[in-house]
């Protein structure tokens, strides 16, 4: 009887063990998956969410703030929808953002494993969403990372820079209407306000 005892203990002791060795590897295995976790991939999650709850609250390097939707995720940039901005939206570069804040529920929740996108997706680059806005001619206000505030149209965009045709904000580009041109490195780049839509994905 008692040797009947001490096995059944014995084996309450193994599976306890298992289990806790299960849980560990459960979990190791866990930090692992998030520590390949990358901004892209949180981002995808917060443009897989109900639209009317609390917004995320994004900072940029230029030291701004904005509570938007995400709409759009491009290799290297974000496009959002600011219920501030009606008639605007704005396009940032990852490089361009200093965090994010959100509910306690959307965090755990960007970060799961984000769904699978097609390889033309993973190939829409910054300098292709700024291609697509000099297509549109669309008027921008271009934030940089030092502060300061340009707006104009932008008339090339180039592998990791942009020209800025350089007027009042909200007025068409005319010849006459531009004070000056700039050269932009997309890496200055905290983010771009557009007065219309940006790039649809």
């Amino acid at each position: 009887m008692r040797w009947e005892r001490f096995f059944d203990d014995l084996e309450d002791q193994l599976a306890s063990e298992w289990e806790a060795e299960r849980a560990a590897l459960d979990t190791e295995a866990e930090r692992l998956r998030l520590s390949r976790v990358s901004l892209r991939e949180r981002l995808l999650m917060l443009a897989e969410r109900e639209r009317g709850m609390t917004a995320p609250t994004f900072d940029f390097t230029d030291g701004g703030t904005l509570a938007a939707e995400v709409t759009g995720v491009g290799a290297d940039w974000v496009a959002l929808d600011a219920p501030s901005q009606p008639r605007a939206a704005v396009v940032a570069p990852f490089t361009g953002i200093a965090g994010v804040g959100m509910p306690h529920a959307d965090l755990l929740r960007s970060a799961r494993p984000a769904p699978a996108r097609s390889p033309l997706a993973e190939r829409l680059t910054f300098g292709f969403a700024l291609r697509d806005l000099v297509r549109r001619r669309s008027p921008v206000m271009v934030h940089l990372s030092n502060g300061r505030t340009l707006s104009g149209t932008i008339d090339r965009a180039g592998a990791d820079h942009f020209d800025l045709a350089v007027h009042e904000q909200g007025a068409p580009r005319r010849a006459e209407a531009v004070s000056g041109y700039r050269v932009i490195a997309f890496a200055a780049v905290s983010r771009i306000r557009v007065d219309g839509r940006p790039p649809v994905l």
